[in-house]
């Protein structure tokens, strides 16, 4: 992998876990459990990163 490829990848990583954790503060404050805003929380990350995985796949 190039440095550039490396770089893209953490980006997406960060970006992953960003959206993964606004998610999960947004649910536990609006009234449900840890347990399930966790879940949201990883789902949500789980969704950004297929959403950049499936555009490189697309571009290569």
């Amino acid at each position: 992998m190039s440095r550039l490829q490396i770089l893209s990848l953490l980006l997406a990583l960060s970006t992953a876990s960003n959206i993964g954790f606004a998610a999960g503060v947004l649910t536990h404050r609006t009234g449900t459990g840890v347990p399930q805003a966790i879940l949201a929380g990883a789902a949500a990350a789980a969704t950004a990163l297929a959403i950049y995985f499936a555009a490189v796949a697309a571009y290569a």
